[in-house]
């Protein structure tokens, strides 16, 4: 957490950033596919998905290639986001 807040003292003190605190352990999921990219409201059907199946997603992050869309949830609802995920797709 100190180093992060090194990197961004700037940030902290313009308020642009509000802390850098620790968080308990999470697990990184990622959906990735060509397709994504041209395909409009996917994100939001994604985290629709982890939303009806009661998933935090913690995190978010989009490539800038627009092939995938990485999250953070909590370790513990790990399988359960990768199975609503799972679900949206293949049904």
């Amino acid at each position: 957490v100190r180093a992060l807040e090194d990197e961004f003292r700037r940030e902290l003190e313009r308020n642009d950033i509000d802390a850098v605190t620790a968080s308990p352990e999470c697990a990184v999921v990622t959906v990735v596919g060509a397709g994504m990219r041209h395909t409009p409201g996917i994100a939001g059907r994604v985290f629709s998905a982890l939303g009806a199946a009661g998933v935090n997603v913690v995190v978010i992050a989009q490539g800038s290639s627009e092939c995938s869309i990485s999250l953070a949830v909590e370790a513990a609802q790990a399988d359960e986001a990768v199975r609503a995920i799972h679900r949206l797709i293949v049904e």
